[in-house]
């Protein structure tokens, strides 16, 4: 068995995704893409995704380290399962021949991996007592890997010391417990994991705001970064006219404008380049 997949099994796992890789194979989303997303609402991300056929990509009902902080980053996916000897047993063992020393923190192995510009994405099953995957030390080494943070399906610890963690970093979790992470097993790292309804596959783009998380798959990042940039043109395009009272809600708050709405659209955009 195998902690981490071979660059051959992400390649073939991500098959939808023909931009460039790290050298794990995991999809590497450009960074300029990635800009653009973190401008994005979750709902105009929600709303290409169902357009194609990705319906289950987001998870809500999480508590927040840095709030108003938006998250951005590639996923880097992890999963722990309840703790059973002889599983374990063969999780160190393929851990070791991995380059995995320490065995009782398995844990730390997921963060070994980090790059930056990475989102650890872990699920945990939602556990929080001894469910708690990072503290304020681990969070730390996060945060310096990353420059972005963590989704955790389950808890943390030590939530007084990583709220002053600065650096623009954002870390969602579903609770705070003191205990420490133990009677789990770490499944995997960069495989394919539930967090929520969602599955999350690694080098998905993670877009984290106050309404939830959502899981952008790989191939479709350019896209949504395309649609909700000029989502976002044509509402500055429309609030401006409405408070010029040059149209009404009415003919502005529609799904569709008007020919003579949208050519005066396309005037004021050239106009404004």
């Amino acid at each position: 068995m195998r902690i981490h997949p071979t660059p051959d099994d992400l390649i073939e796992l991500t098959a939808s995704w023909t931009g460039d890789r790290f050298p794990d194979g995991r999809p590497r989303v450009p960074d300029d893409v990635l800009d653009k997303i973190r401008l994005a609402t979750t709902e105009q991300a929600w709303a290409v995704l169902l357009r194609e056929g990705y319906e289950r990509q987001f998870a809500g009902g999480w508590r927040q380290t840095h709030p108003g902080t938006i998250l951005v980053g590639r996923a880097v996916t992890a999963a722990f399962l309840p703790h059973r000897p002889d599983f374990d047993e063969a999780v160190v063992r393929a851990g070791a021949r991995e380059g995995h020393l320490e065995a009782d923190r398995q844990n730390s192995w997921i963060i070994q991996t980090l790059q930056p510009g990475d989102v650890m994405v872990t699920d945990i099953f939602g556990k929080v007592k001894e469910g708690t995957v990072v503290g304020d030390n681990l969070s730390t080494a996060v945060a310096a890997r990353t420059g972005v943070g963590a989704v955790i399906d389950g808890g943390i610890r030590d939530y007084q010391g990583i709220v002053e963690l600065g650096g623009g970093v954002n870390f969602f979790f579903r609770d705070v417990d003191p205990t420490p992470i133990r009677n789990v097993t770490l499944a995997g790292i960069n495989i394919p994991i539930r967090i929520g309804e969602a599955t999350v596959l690694p080098g998905d783009v993670v877009l984290g705001t106050p309404s939830g998380v959502i899981f952008i798959p790989a191939h479709l990042a350019a896209k949504v970064a395309e649609v909700s940039e000029e989502i976002r043109i044509r509402d500055v395009f429309g609030k401006l006219r409405l408070a010029h009272g040059v149209y009404t809600s009415a003919e502005i708050d529609v799904p569709t404008w008007a020919p003579h709405i949208e050519a005066d659209f396309q005037q004021w955009r050239k106009e404004s380049r």
